[in-house]
């Protein structure tokens, strides 16, 4: 009770009525014009959806590498048909893997957005990178990964946005 007390003394005494220890405080903060901004901009809005996809794509080798399924899942409302209730329920979300074995043995993995495959060359014929086993292909999804983040891939990945919006057009 008496440390209560006291610290509540020095509070008290610290406290002064006409504004002086709070006009203090204001002059030693840094006070600057702010407006929030609402939502991002497209290209980053477009890395975080690539960036994200290449995260599951890197847990998937990760999970095969040590013997385990990697399953993540969604939530999803559904209606009962019964009852008209509606319901939240965690299903399921299927992962494809990004790469298959070529003819020679090699690994070749490719990078996608949405339904459509990133080409590498301007002329639009390199969609895949080839890796000799799944260690190499975890560190090249990872440095994707990077890429991604910094911008590096942003010219491919407006492309083939630009042709993803274009099929809903139609």
């Amino acid at each position: 009770m008496v440390a209560l007390t006291t610290g509540l003394k020095l509070h008290l005494n610290s406290y002064k009525p006409n504004g002086e220890s709070g006009m203090n405080v204001l002059a030693n903060l840094k006070l600057v014009t702010s407006k929030r901004k609402i939502g991002i901009s497209p290209e980053i809005q477009r890395r975080h959806k690539l960036s994200n996809k290449i995260w599951e794509q890197i847990q998937l080798i990760q999970a095969q590498n040590e013997g385990r399924i990697y399953a993540p899942v969604r939530l999803k409302t559904v209606k009962n048909a019964e009852t008209g209730e509606r319901r939240t329920i965690e299903s399921p979300k299927r992962v494809r893997e990004w790469w298959h074995v070529s003819e020679g043995g090699k690994i070749h993995l490719v990078l996608k957005y949405g339904s459509k495959q990133i080409t590498f060359d301007p002329k639009g014929t390199k969609n895949a990178i080839e890796v000799a086993n799944k260690d190499e292909m975890l560190a090249v999804f990872e440095s994707l990964k990077q890429a991604v983040e910094a911008g590096a891939l942003d010219a491919q990945i407006e492309a083939v946005s630009g042709a993803l919006r274009a099929g809903f057009l139609k």
